[in-house]
Formats: structure tokens, sequence, C-alpha cells
């Protein structure tokens, strides 16, 4: 689903093709990978379980008892997280050094 750039990021030449992974510059030779040709196109979003944007900072509520990996804890249902941090991939939100999926999560 990667789009084709409009320029080489280092020579701003035009003349470019898709190599494997890869966009290459014929220009210069440069090569870079398809999620970088569209880090500008724009940013993901991380949606709670309801749907809402969450940012870093907020207050969360876990909805479901999670196991920690590693550990012998369990974050309960209604468990508080505060000044969370959100990140990008599959494990998106940070609180206390956990790293949690934002579908079983709330913001309060």
């Amino acid at each position: 689903m990667s789009t084709q750039p409009d320029a080489c990021p280092q020579c701003t030449m035009t003349e470019i093709h898709r190599q494997g992974a890869y966009h290459v510059c014929d220009t210069c030779g440069y090569e870079w990978p398809f999620e970088r040709a569209e880090e500008g196109a724009g940013d993901e979003v991380v949606r709670d379980a309801n749907g809402v944007a969450l940012a870093s900072g907020d207050t969360v509520t876990v909805i479901k008892d999670l196991k920690v990996k590693g550990a012998s804890t369990v974050l309960k249902v209604g468990t508080k997280l505060k000044n969370i941090r959100v990140g990008s991939g599959d494990h998106a939100v940070e609180a206390g050094g956990v790293m949690l999926r934002a579908e079983f999560l709330r913001k309060v």
C-alpha cells in the first residue's frame, strides 16, 4: 500500500524506482525503505477500546485482567494508569515500565 515518493530524500532528483523492499534513486544510488518514504504522510493514531485517541500524559483504566509477562503480577480490571507514554507498534502504550496494547485500555 506504499506509494511512490516524489523525490529522493538525499539528492531531491525524481528518477527513482522500487527494488525489493526499498526505493532506489537512479541518479545517486541512495536506497531507503518504503516505511521511511511514508513517514511524512501521517502519524499512526493510537486509540483505546472505545476508539478515543490516546496521547502521552493521559490517564487510562484497564478493562480486562492482564497477565504481566516476566512477572508474577496481574493488572486487575479497573486499575488506573496515570501519565502513560504513547509510541507505535503492537504494544503502543507504556505505563509504569509495562508495555500494553491500547485495545485493553479505556481513557478516563
